[in-house]
């Protein structure tokens, strides 16, 4: 590959292809721009377009993808995207479509909005649901928003400081807390991996907000006390609300709504299936019940004398979280998820995640520890300790065998814990071979495991020195 260096005097220099031009002369920059920004030359690659391809491709091909292979990432459902969904939202009526279009020139696009925010109510039995929350975190975030502005308005803003939470639960709800001014208050979990109902009631007082709390928790496990703790919870004058991240393990079986939740985010991006990881997209639209529908982000969409419109008047409406209406191309494609599937569709994935979840489980348990016993839901946490072992060099194995790691570390309340969720998406036999690899793993001489992996483009590197000194390029 040879380059060749592009002078500023040059008139212009042009993208061949499309004939636009995409640098000026050096006189040409603006006035405002420092000089010793402004580069002399430019190094062009002298290559032929055969070779551009070549690398790209190659390029492409070093990337793991749920397109791929199973992608067992615990807490995040890391499920197939059916391409159904992409050629829906690829249609240039709905791609293209300027966010500012007029009501009456964007019918089609509101009707989905519509029938997707009553779907998913549905889903979830609340009673009103805003699209606009940009991923689970900011769909978090305005839950803990609504909740400081209910009681705001109530006059105990200064009262109602402190949130409570598990101990397993997903590190955004203590991140979300914070960011919305309360205080946080761990609350244990007892020898079954659930709720410590007892130390709960110890820690709820005047001064206590809201519960969040996901079910299935963390470890796969169903809080089976959970009408028991809404009622707690209510009792006290406090909000419960609902991390949809687990969603995947419920859907036609239960609902926050039926277990007593005020509030629930979904993670559209993952349980209805969507684009999901390296930083986005994502959509995570949050449902309430009851008063708090006055407080969501507006606007919600209304069918009115057979016109779809946008509604601002929530009278106590925390404002917008984000620009327009929410992440379209991901609501988009989650209607057309559940669209597909339809109700007996969405509870045969429930099923099917659950199935698939503990045949894993009842395979890998005699090689790995797994806490707490019992059935499991959408996922399982299981520990490599008594294998001599840890997580790490354990996914690093995997890694070198063709398989993408699940989550490790987490729940803390794991010891070298390796957290598997295979989603309805895998096979038995992906999975058998999954499994193979992790119980191969566990046998693995201890110091082949620490110089793994050596088949994949990049080896072993300093984690420490990764994490604070970032090379984002290849």
């Amino acid at each position: 590959m040879g380059f060749r260096q592009a002078r500023y005097d040059e008139p212009f220099i042009r993208d061949y292809h499309s004939g636009s031009t995409f640098f000026s002369r050096h006189e040409d920059l603006p006035d405002w721009l420092p000089k010793e920004l402004r580069r002399e030359t430019v190094p062009i690659p002298d290559v032929s377009e055969y070779d551009v391809i070549k690398h790209f491709t190659r390029l492409s091909q070093m990337n793991f993808s749920v397109d791929t292979g199973l992608y067992p990432l615990g807490s995040c459902t890391m499920k197939f995207n059916p391409k159904y969904a992409d050629k829906i939202a690829a249609i240039p009526e709905f791609s293209e479509l300027h966010p500012q279009t007029d009501e009456p020139m964007m019918q089609g696009s509101l009707q989905i909005m519509y029938e997707l925010q009553e779907m998913l109510k549905a889903i979830s039995h609340m009673d009103e649901v805003s699209l606009q929350p940009l991923a689970g975190a900011q769909g978090e975030f305005t839950g803990i928003r609504i909740i400081k502005k209910f009681f705001e308005n109530a006059g105990k803003a200064d009262v109602r400081d402190e949130i409570l939470i598990p101990d397993s639960a997903h590190g955004t709800n203590p991140a979300s807390a914070a960011m919305g001014g309360f205080k946080t208050v761990e609350i244990p979990s007892n020898e079954n991996g659930t709720v410590d109902v007892d130390a709960l009631k110890a820690a709820i007082s005047e001064r206590t907000a809201a519960f969040m709390i996901t079910n299935p928790n963390t470890l796969g496990i169903f809080e089976g006390r959970i009408e028991e703790i809404a009622r707690i919870i209510h009792d006290a004058g406090a909000f419960l609300y609902y991390d949809g991240a687990n969603f995947n393990a419920i859907l036609g079986k239960t609902a926050p709504g039926k277990m007593g939740f005020d509030i629930t985010h979904f993670n559209l991006h993952k349980t209805f299936a969507t684009p999901h990881g390296g930083g986005g997209p994502g959509a995570g639209p949050v449902g309430v019940r009851g008063e708090l529908k006055e407080y969501l982000p507006s606007p919600i969409v209304r069918l009115r004398d057979g016109n779809y419109v946008l509604d601002y008047s929530m009278k106590h409406s925390i404002g917008k979280i984000a620009g327009f209406y929410g992440n379209f191309g991901v609501l988009l494609r989650a209607w057309a998820y559940i669209k597909r599937n339809g109700s007996d569709g969405l509870k045969e994935v429930s099923e099917s995640a659950v199935l698939n979840t503990n045949y894993l489980t009842k395979r890998i348990a005699g090689t790995y520890e797994v806490p707490n016993g019992g059935v499991k839901k959408h996922e399982v946490a299981v520990s490599s300790e008594k294998t001599g072992r840890r997580a790490l060099d354990i996914a690093k194995y995997l890694l070198d065998m063709g398989f993408h790691s699940p989550t490790i570390y987490f729940p803390l309340t794991v010891h070298e814990a390796l957290m598997i969720e295979v989603t309805e998406s895998a096979s038995k036999a992906e999975i058998d071979a999954y499994v193979d690899a992790m119980i191969n793993a566990a046998s693995e001489p201890i110091e082949n495991l620490k110089q793994m992996p050596k088949n994949t483009s990049v080896g072993r590197v300093d984690e420490v020195k990764a994490a604070r000194d970032l090379k984002l390029k290849w």
